[in-house]
């Protein structure tokens, strides 16, 4: 998958998973917005609502949350 996002990711390896993967498991999986990421540093996103969570949160719950850079 290219860089540009778009893309779903798993929760529980970080790592990129196909369209109809990440449609079929949305409780541990993130559908990632097109486009670059304006951010800088690591942030922790559930899969579960979407939300961006603090990195206590995050980094407590890794098969439900997904690390972006």
């Amino acid at each position: 998958m290219s860089g540009k996002g778009g893309g779903y990711r798993s929760a529980k390896s970080g790592q990129y998973v196909s369209a109809r993967a990440g449609k079929s498991n949305p409780r541990t999986t993130v559908k990632e917005a097109p486009g670059k990421s304006g951010s800088s540093g690591e942030r922790y996103r559930s899969a579960i609502t979407g939300r961006y969570v603090t990195t206590k949160h995050g980094k407590s719950s890794p098969n439900t949350t997904v690390k972006e850079r």
